[in-house]
Parts: structure tokens; sequence; C-alpha cells
């Protein structure tokens, strides 16, 4: 009798459960209906208003790249798709970059680059080469000190 009232109350708390959770769904649902802004219009800023062509010691504010020439193309071409931070990271030889950019118009449907894509890549290996990579440099410790308990 005991584990009959049990199971009762467990099954009715698993209803208002269920209850409660289509209720939320349905409140979500009509508020994205109803809250949604539908006139809303995209409006194209020129970059000089938004201060995407800013350059500060030598660094394009608005993505971090280098500036050099190449940038613009480089800009226009990669940032595109995935943010230039993407770009910055990566530290490749030439014949690295030509293999990624020719993996991403195999697999992740990139635009023919024409001439452009012998400048980005020189933009590309001269600010951003490859790195011998190793061990990183020791420690330079100023002053030590002991532990104490």
């Amino acid at each position: 009798m005991e584990n009959e009232r049990i199971t009762k109350g467990i099954i009715g708390t698993y209803r208002v459960l269920i209850v409660l959770c289509v209720l939320i769904v349905i409140i979500s649902i009509v508020g994205l209906y109803f809250f949604e802004k539908k006139d809303s219009k995209f409006i194209a800023i020129p970059e000089e208003e938004i201060g995407q062509s800013e350059v500060a010691n030598g660094i394009h504010l608005a993505t971090g790249f280098i500036e050099a020439p190449g940038m613009q193309e480089t800009i226009a071409n990669c940032t595109t798709c995935h943010s230039s931070q993407l770009v910055i990271q990566n530290r490749m030889s030439k014949q690295a970059w030509h293999a990624t950019i020719d993996w991403m118009q195999e697999t992740q449907n990139l635009w023919p680059l024409g001439d452009n894509e012998e400048i980005i890549i020189d933009y590309l290996v001269k600010n951003y080469p490859s790195t011998k990579k190793g061990r990183r440099i020791k420690l330079q410790v100023e002053k030590w000190y002991e532990l104490t308990e």
C-alpha cells in the first residue's frame, strides 16, 4: 500500500514537470513570435564611419593584421568566412599556405582567388611565416624567495 502511494506521488510529480516544460516551450514560442522585429532592415555603414580601416602602430585595429602590402586582399578574402585570428594564429611556409588554400577550395567552398592568391600568400608568408618549434626559452628569474610554512 505504501509503495502504491509513493509511485502515485512520483507519477504526479512527473506529470507536473511535463506540463511545466510544455508551458515554458509554448510561452517561449509565443514570446518569439510577438516580440520578433519584423520591420528590421540592415543598413550599410561605410568603413570609415565605424573605424574599420584604422591602423595603429602598424596593426589594423579591426582585424589585428599587420599593415603591409596585401593586407586588404587578405581581409577581403579571408575574413569573409572566418575570424582574422584564425589566420594570425597560424604560421606556415609558402607551400603550406598554398596547400591550406587548396584544401579550403576543395572542401570549404572557397572561391577561386585568381591573381589575389599570390598577393595573399606573399602577405602571409612575409608577416606570418612558419616558426621553428621547440622548447620554450629558459625562464629568467629576477629574485628567488623561500617558501615558509
